[in-house]
């Protein structure tokens, strides 16, 4: 086995991530991966029927919307959003970076779909 290589996931998605709503892997665990966004000023609401869904804020500042109130989160702040509920994100600073972990098999749009939202390949740090 080689040596695993380390990743300063706030310089990589600075430097790498070009758009918003653009995940990028930076890890697999197991079943499970690490994603990497720039948020933008608002996503489309969605659910993910069988996944749940962690964000932890690397950098600025976002809100998640729910049908029934919001959750803001900054920097350090970490958020499980459960199966089948539906969410909306949203950025509240410019470009905030957010380290999203779920099963590998989840899309960004959950159970909806967009032509300029939808990201089936990922491309890796």
């Amino acid at each position: 086995m080689s040596v695993p290589r380390k990743i300063n996931l706030v310089q990589a998605a600075t430097h790498t991530i070009k758009h918003v709503w653009q995940p990028h892997i930076a890890g697999d665990i197991n079943d499970s991966q690490v994603k990497i966004a720039k948020f933008g000023e608002v996503f489309d609401w969605h659910a993910h029927a069988n996944e749940d869904e962690g964000f932890l804020v690397l950098q600025g500042r976002i809100a998640i919307d729910f049908r029934d109130g919001v959750v803001e989160l900054g920097e350090g702040e970490f958020l499980v959003v459960p199966k089948a509920v539906e969410h909306r994100p949203r950025a509240l600073t410019h470009e905030p970076i957010v380290l999203m972990v779920e099963p590998s098999t989840t899309i960004n749009t959950g159970t909806a779909t967009s032509s300029t939202r939808t990201v089936t390949e990922l491309n890796r740090l």
